[in-house]
């Protein structure tokens, strides 16, 4: 591909991740609230897309996804409300830690390209853990993907960023660790996709990355250079 002028990044098991697994807390509150658990995490998370973007903040976003799970499975939306007013109370978006080699990747991209996020999810919630993290600086555009544009893996959000840029599709990367959203969505907006792997997946699909990163580390000496 051509010369990269711009890196953007998705933020969440990219840069960061949380240091309670969304599992953990789930269980937690399904104690608080004295019921057995009748959903996994997973099978909420799989309705997060459909209402991102539909709602201001985390905290409905979450109510409403507890809600259609628990209507799907039989149960009282208003118990997936609960539910998830207890997970609310449980999360603390600012205990994030940084990924190893997060830093180092952002400050060596930093000297001589522009950096981006675009990352899915609510402002509130994305700019807090951002914060946490202390690279809030690092960016000169950040993207919250279902809220200032349609979430990832649509290319709206990648193409709002390179504009604020003033940077080609085809002279950008964006580093991310999915493959449903983070490396079709970069492919579909005419971006090479740098993944990150994760628990030893493989990158299979259509498309692929273009770049496979093992760590954040071997952004040190960029595979595109």
């Amino acid at each position: 591909m051509p010369s990269v002028d711009a890196v953007l990044f998705d933020l969440d098991d990219t840069l960061c991740s949380y240091r309670r697994s969304g599992a953990e807390l789930l269980s937690l509150s399904f104690d608080a609230v004295g019921v057995e658990p009748f959903f996994t995490v997973e099978e909420y998370h799989e309705r997060y897309d459909e209402h991102l973007g539909t709602v201001d903040g985390m905290a409905a976003l979450r109510e409403r996804c507890f809600a259609d799970v628990a209507g799907a499975k039989g149960r009282d939306p208003d118990l997936g409300r609960t539910v998830a007013r207890a997970y609310a109370a449980e999360r603390d978006q600012s205990a994030v830690e940084v990924l190893p080699g997060a830093r180092e990747a952002v400050d060596a991209l930093a000297g001589d390209h522009h950096l981006g996020l675009v990352t899915n999810g609510p402002p509130d919630m994305q700019r807090e853990k951002l914060a946490a993290t202390g690279l809030e600086g690092a960016f000169d555009v950040s993207v919250f993907a279902g809220f200032d544009a349609p979430a990832k893996p649509e290319p709206a959000p990648f193409h709002r960023a390179l504009g604020a840029l003033g940077v080609a599709a085809d002279r950008a990367v964006h580093v991310g660790n999915s493959l449903r959203t983070d490396v079709p969505g970069a492919k579909r907006a005419g971006l090479g996709a740098a993944w990150l792997r994760q628990d030893g997946a493989e990158p299979g699909g259509d498309p692929g990355p273009d770049y496979v990163l093992e760590e954040l580390a071997d952004l040190a000496e960029p595979p595109w250079s």
